[in-house]
């Protein structure tokens, strides 16, 4: 979602950030049908994805810890995220952390500060970065055992990887 509503280069192209119903209907897709379908009842949904798009990029880009962890704690609080237990799709119980708000995307909100929080708690602060192949904007969380992750996709890495070797080559 961050890279839908934010990044104004994805892959080496210029795109246009998504905004309005366009973000909903493309965050939406990638959603369950009835979390879908939540999300697109809510009265400006693309607004307020867009608002939740930008803050997570602040947190995921922050440069300084500290920064990172109080734009994460004034989230939290924000978005009211609670706790509960949930087992679907087949899974064991497990931890879900939707925000206490009246809407879809106050709920989404809850979850993915709280996410954040246990990827900082687990694998540090330094997990999150921005892309650093070349016309590329989009964000990346970095879950890899040895924190390497540095692009973010594999057509991205591809790129870079490509362009390396190309300019070796020239010189």
């Amino acid at each position: 979602m961050v890279n839908l509503a934010t990044a104004h280069w994805r892959g080496g192209a210029s795109v246009q950030p998504l905004a309005g119903e366009e973000l909903v209907t493309a965050f939406a897709a990638q959603l369950g049908n009835r979390a879908s379908a939540v999300l697109c009842a809510v009265p400006d949904a693309g607004r307020h994805l867009a608002e939740l798009a930008t803050e997570l990029r602040q947190v995921l880009l922050a440069e300084r810890p500290a920064d990172q962890a109080a734009r994460i704690n004034a989230m939290i609080r924000r978005y009211g995220a609670q706790p509960y237990l949930v087992e679907d799709d087949g899974q064991p119980f497990h931890l879900h952390f939707h925000g206490s708000g009246g809407t879809q995307v106050e709920a989404l909100g809850g979850e993915f500060t709280t996410a954040l929080a246990l990827i900082v708690d687990g694998y540090g602060p330094d997990r999150f970065g921005e892309c650093e192949a070349h016309q590329c904007e989009a964000v990346y969380i970095d879950l890899t055992r040895n924190a390497s992750r540095r692009y973010c996709s594999t057509a991205c890495t591809a790129r870079a990887k490509t362009a390396a070797y190309r300019s070796r080559r020239q010189t």
